[in-house]
């Protein structure tokens, strides 16, 4: 490291303490404990307490500790042993609460899965994890069956879930009506899953409660606990292997982050899905540490969640940017109160200011923004909730994590303050590897240094700006979405020759995934085949939004299709003709 660049290595000194609030310790102690341990703790001090809320009916933690022991024995008793990878495919609801502690109970690993995926995206994430055993949402029944018909997988076992069995008896008996709008929400909710062993199988006759399964004594905090995938710039899947010490890092960070987070009595309101790692931290594994009530919602939907804040105003809501302006909009459509609202965490993408200014006018309470990635389980920056917080930057390091700004194509060299570089992370809540994966492992750390992937800038003070992606990473609607993964499933199709995907900005900060396809001699522009073609193969959120035609695309001596150069040829064309022609919306 060059003495030119010593001074803005400023870590030693983490000028960003000075900014921390009087109800954050710079640094915390983590409890020496597993999940399991955590788990058994919150229902020592909780049982008799609300746990968790779901269309209106409620368990306590010792109900909830029942159903977690009737599916630790059950899934037991189908061979799940210590280490093995069970794969769950849910909504957020309370079996899916029950399935992830149980399968914790075991000793088991838990691998969280979209249940939206196609068995084409799924595939070589089965095949790299191994599960034998998958415990699905009945809708996603056929994709399992498909994961599990296929030889390259060592799936045998799909457990299908029909969450409206977690319903009040009356909604699920109205459910049955097979007339109007009540057939389309049972269709939205549920279906028939052929050739799977149903949940209530694993859970055994109900009125036998079995003995509290035996953890194995052996877990280490640094096992791993969750499996989940992100797939970065090639598509490859590649699975960050989260441990028990790092799942735990988050929440203790988090809490002491958030003075509201530090008193009693908090209801969080579970708008992110748990196969994300932010949705698993701030809503699942805070509230056991915590022992607060959950606010279970299937789907991140405007009616579902104003229903929620009426009928169980939450105190705590995690979200991305986008929601919270629906939330905003929604309430004062609907003339629904936000006032018990004390604490909102925006994450996944850049959170506007006027986001944050409209936010803490309706509910009194505070709006703050926090950066991570999965692999850091996921927060190891934020900005602080004080009046030092600074809308356009990210914020600051979190307790105990260093941050150091680098360039891209020597790590050593740390930049000045004010100028770009790659953002490095360290921290407790920083993962160890990939799942099978060595060379990527490898790839992703320098001297113990997590790669992010992503640029900043650290000014003096130590405050962070987010300036742009090494990774060519969309963001839409709070899902990451790889450009090579679309690009790839589009160049089956018989009329494409070649195909760049690329993020249209949206004047909310976000972006829509849109795909400037090169055709083949003869072919017709058909935006509509090939966005069915996409369906066919690829999660909504990744089909694009549009279509462009392009005679050819720019790229390298190498052929790689340069996609900031077609991005900004397609912006500049967009300017020049706001027709969008040959677009499909």
């Amino acid at each position: 490291m060059s003495d030119v660049n010593e001074p803005a290595d400023n870590n030693s000194g983490k000028p960003w303490l000075k900014y921390y609030p009087e109800w954050t310790d710079h640094t915390l102690e983590y409890p020496e404990k597993t999940l399991v341990e955590i788990y058994d703790d919150n229902l020592a001090a909780n049982a008799s307490k609300t746990a968790t809320h779901f269309f209106g009916r409620t368990l306590t933690y010792g109900e909830l500790d029942v159903e977690v022991r009737r599916a630790a024995d059950g899934l037991k008793r189908i061979g799940v042993q210590q280490g093995d990878r069970v794969a769950i495919m849910l909504p957020n609801c309370p079996q899916h609460v029950v399935a992830f502690f149980a399968v914790q109970k075991l000793g088991a690993i838990v691998v969280e899965h979209n249940p939206l995926y196609t068995a084409h995206e799924l595939r070589p994430q089965f095949a790299d994890h191994g599960a034998r055993v998958a415990i699905v949402w009945d809708k996603a029944a056929e994709t399992a069956t498909k994961i599990k018909d296929d030889d390259s997988t060592e799936l045998a076992i799909v457990v299908s879930v029909d969450m409206t069995k977690a319903m009040p008896l009356l909604q699920r008996v109205a459910l049955k009506v097979p007339v109007g709008k009540l057939k389309k929400a049972r269709e939205q909710l549920t279906a028939p899953a052929e050739g799977t062993l149903p949940w209530e199988k694993i859970l055994g006759a109900r009125k036998v409660i079995p003995p509290r399964v035996r953890t194995p004594e052996n877990i280490e905090l640094d096992d791993p606990a969750l499996i989940l995938y992100t797939s970065g710039t090639t598509g490859a899947p590649k699975g960050a292997a989260l441990t028990h010490r790092n799942l735990l890092a988050n929440p203790v960070q988090g809490r002491a982050w958030a003075k509201e987070l530090q008193e009693p009595g908090q209801r969080m309101l579970a708008t992110l899905p748990f196969f994300h790692a932010y949705g698993l931290t701030f809503s699942l594994t805070l509230t056991f540490f915590i022992g607060s009530e959950l606010i279970l919602l299937p789907a991140p939907s405007m009616d579902l969640i104003m229903r929620a804040v009426k009928k169980t105003p939450p105190t705590f809501v995690p979200a991305v940017p986008t929601v919270f302006e629906r939330i905003i909009q929604s309430a004062r459509e609907k003339n629904v109160d936000l006032s018990q609202v004390k604490i909102g965490l925006s994450g996944a993408s850049s959170l506007p200011a006027s986001v944050i200014k409209e936010w803490e006018e309706v509910t009194g309470g505070h709006l703050i923004e926090g950066y991570g990635l999965t692999e850091t389980s996921p927060i190891v920056i934020g900005n602080p909730e004080s009046y030092d917080r600074r809308p356009g930057y990210i914020g600051i390091p979190f307790p105990d994590t260093e941050v150091r700004i680098v360039n891209p194509d020597n790590p050593d060299e740390v930049m000045p303050y004010g100028e770009a570089g790659e953002i490095l992370v360290k921290g407790p809540q920083v993962f160890g590897g990939y799942l099978n994966n060595p060379e990527a492992t490898e790839k992703v750390f320098h001297d113990g240094w997590f790669r992010t992937g992503d640029m900043g800038v650290m000014e003096e003070d130590g405050f962070i700006k987010l300036v742009s992606r090494i990774k060519e990473l969309i963001i839409t609607g709070g899902f990451n979405v790889y450009p090579a993964e679309v690009e790839e499933t589009l160049r089956g199709h018989r009329d494409v020759i070649d195909v760049a995907v690329v993020g249209r900005p949206r004047s909310d900060g976000s972006e829509d995934v849109v795909a400037c396809v090169v055709l083949d001699r003869g072919a017709e522009m058909n935006p509509e085949s090939l966005k069915e073609f996409a369906r066919e193969n690829l999660t909504r959120y990744k089909v694009p939004r549009s279509f462009y035609h392009f005679e050819d695309l720019p790229a390298d001596q190498m052929g790689k299709v340069r996609r900031r150069e077609v991005r900004d040829e397609l912006i500049a064309r967009l300017e020049r003709d706001s027709g969008d022609s040959g677009a499909a919306e």
